[in-house]
Order: C-alpha cells, then structure tokens, then sequence
C-alpha cells in the first residue's frame, strides 16, 4: 500500500473515543486520503509487523506514512496537520517536548473506557465506508 498517497490510521477499534475520532477525520478528509484498520484486525497487526519500533500495547493510536510509523500524540498531530482548516492548527502543539505531549496522550489513553466506554466488538464500517478501512 502506498502509504504517502493514502496514510493508514492504526486505532483501537473497541474504544469508543478512537471510533469517534476515526468517524470525526473521515467526515474531515473529504479527499478520502486515509485508511484506517484496528490494531485488533489481522490487517492492523500485519501493517504493525513490518515495523520494529512498533507499539507493543493497543492504546496508541499509530499513523503509517510514508513508510515511517509515528504513534500517540505525534500520530495524532500529524493527522491533525492534514485535516486542514482550523484543525490543522493544532500542529503547532508539536513544539510541546514530546515527553510533555506523551504524558497528556498517556493520561487520555489510560481513562478513556472510562470517560467514554468501549464495545464489544470492533467498529464494522458501513459499505460507503468499506473502501476506507484495510
């Protein structure tokens, strides 16, 4: 897959925030540039395995693009950046010392079932959405 035309997001597909944010970027990215997959998926894991430096938890979401893999607050920043808009002023934030923005990311991550619950199973996108997702 060509990872600079179409940048895959590697997300949590049982949490509900990441689900919301996958749905909050697809109604942002009208250009359909990014592809999603769960980190739960076989297609999420087989992405993941050709890269070492890979996450070895599920609570980071992972940005692949061209063919470098950023995770937590960089992935996050990095799609923001592409959202366009006021949106992707928040890449401005990246001068935040990347401890600094991993440890609010951390903090997030660790509550979000809690703040926002999860679900059973992973998200099953819809047929106009299948094309989206690995």
């Amino acid at each position: 897959m060509n990872t600079t035309e179409h940048p895959v997001l590697l997300f949590d597909g049982v949490c509900n925030l990441c689900n919301g944010s996958v749905q909050f970027i697809i109604e942002r990215d009208p250009d359909a540039r990014f592809r999603f997959a769960s980190l739960q998926s076989e297609e999420g894991q087989a992405v993941l395995s050709r890269f070492e430096n890979r996450p070895s938890d599920l609570s980071s979401v992972v940005l692949i693009q061209d063919d470098q893999l950023y995770a937590r607050s960089e992935a996050a920043l990095r799609v923001a950046r592409q959202l366009g808009g006021g949106w992707s002023l928040l890449y401005a934030f990246i001068v935040v010392p990347r401890p600094i923005r991993d440890a609010v990311y951390d903090w997030i991550a660790r509550n979000r079932y809690r703040w926002f619950g999860k679900k059973d199973a992973c998200m099953i996108p819809s047929p106009n959405l299948q094309s989206r997702f690995l």
